[in-house]
């Protein structure tokens, strides 16, 4: 098997899973790699992070998920550069305390799919402030942090400082944001309201902060005020046309007005994996990759960009950085690969939008799916059996099905767990 043509995969979200399930019957070895030894359903992060599921409901080891595909290797590795001229992606050095194990690895063909990280709009010290939400580890700090906020107010005897902790800003107002910002609430005014005895759960303060004209942007105007009204019937503050312009100890700035918060949350903007940009070639102002319609970058027609690095205009647009899109891509690169190996021209790709949706509460959600603009609880039923579909594994689907059916009888949230050494938010 080591004489056939060698398929580096880097990374194991959406993009890469897919990509190297796509060539399971090409005659090529695959090497996946990827920092974390699971794939991670980051449709349903929030929900970690809002005490909803546990993370291994939302997550599989990428070993297990490709353990009938014997063409597949999969390492735990962080990729440090590519080196396009000689087809090699290096590696960290790894192998535990001695060092050893591979420090590079030789391609024939290469797909990336690194995925994005968080971006602060030129403010990179709002980080430590202001966590995002993209991986495990953020949902789990968010977890806490919130939980904690919940606590220190029942300590607390000044009410100004009360308040303070009582309050919870949410930046961005896109999917992610809006679905945190419900959630927040649903703990808030259901899931904890009668857990304290000093202080009032349901009277925390939750507001969310888009700078647009309106939230969700990329669904009709109509499914837009849905969202709105829906968030508000649950207590949210929602805020468009709202800047934020510092964030810091004590809260946030929108223009010139303080608003005095304990928790902030970030969800508001995304920028490529640094990665990227050692392929040496041109780049959007999010550090994603401006690709040739075939997913390949210039000048190579053996290296593809598939997933939230993948900078590519269709009709017009950027195609956002999506799951459905990621997976999309994964695949046709793949299927790229497979047509170079045969001699035959690789085909440009094209985007098939099979809807977008997002979740605002219990029985609550909107959808616009082609000709079905839905809302309320169709729409959250729908969402439901959705996302449970494309869970990885029937042990995943089973949990978070059971989980569901829980929260909805008894308005409860069962992973209300505080980990970590650090006892107290930060003041």
């Amino acid at each position: 098997m080591s004489d056939l043509p060698h398929v580096v995969v880097i990374g194991g979200g959406f993009g890469g899973l897919d990509a190297a399930r796509a060539l399971a019957h090409a005659p090529v070895r695959v090497t996946l790699i990827d920092r974390h030894n699971y794939h991670l359903f980051q449709p349903l992060l929030y929900q970690v992070a809002t005490a909803a599921l546990s993370p291994g409901d939302v997550a599989s080891p990428i070993r297990w998920v490709l353990r009938h595909q014997r063409n597949v290797r999969v390492l735990l590795a962080d990729a440090r550069s590519i080196d396009t001229a000689n087809k090699v992606v290096h590696l960290d050095p790894g192998g535990g305390d001695s060092g050893g194990g591979e420090s590079e690895l030789r391609y024939d063909y290469l797909i990336v799919a690194t995925g994005a990280a968080h971006a602060y709009f030129g403010h990179p010290e709002w980080a430590q402030r202001a966590p995002g939400l993209k991986t495990l580890d953020d949902a789990l700090e968010i977890r806490r942090e919130v939980l904690l906020a919940f606590e220190a107010a029942e300590r607390e005897t000044d009410a100004s400082l009360q308040r303070r902790l009582l309050t919870f800003v949410i930046v961005g107002g896109g999917p992610t944001g809006v679905e945190l910002a419900g959630a927040l609430a649903e703990i808030a005014r259901q899931s904890l309201r009668k857990d304290f005895r000093t202080i009032r759960p349901e009277s925390a303060r939750i507001l969310l902060l888009e700078g647009s004209p309106a939230i969700l942007g990329t669904f009709p105007p109509r499914l837009q005020e849905r969202a709105r009204r829906s968030l508000e019937r649950l207590g949210v503050e929602v805020r468009t046309g709202a800047i934020v312009t510092t964030v810091d100890q004590e809260g946030v700035k929108v223009g010139e007005e303080r608003i005095a918060a304990q928790t902030v949350l970030w969800a508001a903007g995304v920028a490529a994996s640094p990665l990227v940009k050692s392929l040496g070639v041109p780049m959007d102002r999010a550090g994603r990759v401006l690709t040739e319609p075939t997913l390949t970058i210039p000048g190579r027609q053996d290296v593809f960009v598939a997933g939230d690095v993948c900078a590519l205009q269709q009709d017009g647009k950027l195609l956002p950085g999506v799951a459905q899109v990621a997976i999309q891509e994964g695949r046709h690169a793949a299927r790229n690969v497979a047509r170079a190996l045969r001699g035959q021209p690789l085909e440009p790709f094209r985007y098939k939008n099979y809807g977008n949706m997002a979740v605002i509460g219990r029985a609550a959600a909107v959808a616009d799916i082609g000709p079905i603009k839905a809302s309320g609880f169709f729409a959250w039923i729908f969402w439901a059996f959705l996302h449970i579909f494309f869970l990885i594994g029937f042990r995943n689907r089973l949990a978070v099905m059971t989980e569901w059916a829980w929260a909805y009888v008894t308005l409860q949230r069962r992973v209300r767990l505080i980990t970590g050494e650090k006892l107290w938010p930060s003041s």
